[in-house]
């Protein structure tokens, strides 16, 4: 599976990658990472999942499914990796649906990975009977956007609005921001 997923990871599958062992390393750590979240979501049962976990599930879901129809694997795998280390934060809050997930999603790049992972979520069936896993293109949006905020080209502070906000409220939280009205004050 190691060897499977770095070949898949070192870049589009066109290009001409060099070869470097020394990088396996990285994926045989991110492999035992899945595993660790896995099993900890196996051990705990968690069931529930904050807003944050379920959007990050559903935007990595979107992104893997595809990413795999366009054969972009090394993209794929990183959001993988992405989505690994926000389920690992969780410590021993991992919900099992998001493992489950984890779990069917890895299987293309990692099979026998998947499957254990799999295994390890108490399913007695293969993984491989599983319908590909499913996102909600609305939990795929942002509620909330991030912007940083520049005056004369230089970066001055950062706001947080809602998606659907226009610029006249961008520009008025803008002017909220403490390093904002100082330069517009002229200091």
């Amino acid at each position: 599976d190691a060897l499977r997923m770095y070949e898949m990871f070192m870049g589009p599958l066109e290009a001409v990658k060099p070869w470097q062992t020394n990088q396996v390393a990285g994926i045989v750590r991110f492999m035992q990472r899945v595993y660790t979240v896995t099993s900890t979501a196996a051990a705990n049962r968690s069931e529930e999942m904050d807003d944050e976990t379920l959007r990050i599930m559903h935007k990595t879901m979107k992104k893997v499914t595809q990413d795999i129809e366009s054969m972009s694997f090394n993209t794929a795998i990183s959001a993988l990796m992405v989505y690994t280390n926000h389920l690992q934060s969780l410590q021993d809050k991992v919900p099992v649906e998001a493992a489950e997930k984890l779990a069917l999603m890895i299987s293309p790049f990692g099979p026998h990975l998947g499957e254990e992972c799999w295994n390890m979520m108490r399913h007695e069936e293969s993984l491989a009977y599983e319908p590909w896993v499913e996102f909600d293109e609305e939990l795929c949006v942002d509620d909330m956007i991030s912007m940083g905020v520049q005056v004369n080209g230089k970066a001055r502070g950062e706001i947080t609005i809602p998606a659907e906000a226009d610029q006249n409220a961008a520009v008025a939280a803008a002017k909220e921001v403490e390093r904002v009205q100082a330069q517009l004050k002229g200091e």
